[in-house]
């Protein structure tokens, strides 16, 4: 009888074992799907807001600000995860030089312990677009 409460203990700490690495594991793959998220996007929305005429005529580098948050929040939405609800704040955006802050919050939520567990996720990004001579 013994030997029986200790199987049964040890295949109900496996449960848990397991319970508890599933959780994490979707709060870490959160975390990184929103920071490569964040990160490319910026990237590609600083590329297409990119003064292209600008520069021609007298070779200063700049962004056209309502472009680059025009497509920022498209290619961010093309993009995002429709399970989870985001909040996206654009702090700061320089047009000459280029440079943007940006920050992007989520939520994860479980009920692992019969009450409602939730970790904000929050990721910060300060990009300057670099330019080759």
């Amino acid at each position: 009888m013994r030997e029986s409460f200790w199987g049964i203990m040890i295949v109900g700490l496996g449960l848990v074992a397991i319970i508890f690495i599933y959780f994490f594991q979707s709060v870490t793959n959160t975390d990184e799907h929103n920071y490569y998220l964040l990160k490319e996007t910026t990237e590609a929305a600083m590329i297409d807001a990119f003064d292209m005429p600008a520069y021609r005529e007298n070779g200063t580098v700049r962004i056209d600000r309502e472009k680059f948050v025009e497509n920022f929040t498209r290619r961010f939405a093309e993009n995002a995860n429709l399970a989870r609800t985001y909040v996206v704040e654009i702090y700061d955006v320089n047009e000459t030089p280029p440079k943007v802050s940006i920050r992007i919050s989520s939520t994860e939520k479980t009920n692992l312990t019969n009450e409602l567990l939730e970790f904000d996720i929050v990721n910060r990004l300060d990009a300057i677009l670099e330019t080759p001579y």
